[in-house]
């Protein structure tokens, strides 16, 4: 289990750096929306060639693809968010405020999510520890965006 801590990790180091190529892509471009859709390309092209060679790349049949909830077809949508935040706000908040906004208020719904088993999540209980470290992450974003 060790190992998808570690894979997380990886993940939200490729998080904090991210904007800053997407960002400069799109100054150097002068096209936010071109820049979006070259990161859409290549993520796409990342995930094919990763599930080519892995072996694990399938589609589901026409059933299953059925019997999938309709908000869980979704997640390109919040995807775009992202990247659209990555192209236009993370240049002007910088990489610390944007990013620490990010993941908080992304920490933050996750409590709400987790508690009530929405979208999929198992239900873990908004413990008087998980608000409270939620409510750190608030102040320690703000103490990084003030200075």
């Amino acid at each position: 289990m060790w190992y998808l801590y570690g894979f997380a990790m990886l993940a939200g180091l490729a998080n904090a750096i991210q904007p800053g190529p997407n960002s400069t892509l799109a100054k150097a471009s002068s096209q936010p929306f071109f820049a979006g859709l070259v990161v859409v390309v290549v993520s796409g092209a990342a995930l094919l060639v990763t599930g080519l060679v892995s072996g694990c790349l399938s589609v589901p049949s026409y059933e299953q693809a059925t019997q999938i909830p309709w908000w869980a077809w979704c997640g390109g949508i919040l995807g775009t968010v992202l990247t659209l935040s990555q192209l236009f706000i993370a240049p002007k908040l910088g990489a610390a405020p944007c990013l620490g906004t990010l993941v908080t208020v992304g920490v933050l719904a996750s409590i709400v999510l987790d508690h009530y088993g929405w979208v999929g999540f198992e239900v873990h209980h908004a413990t008087i520890g998980r608000v409270l470290g939620g409510v750190l992450m608030v102040a320690g974003v703000a103490l990084v965006a003030l200075f």
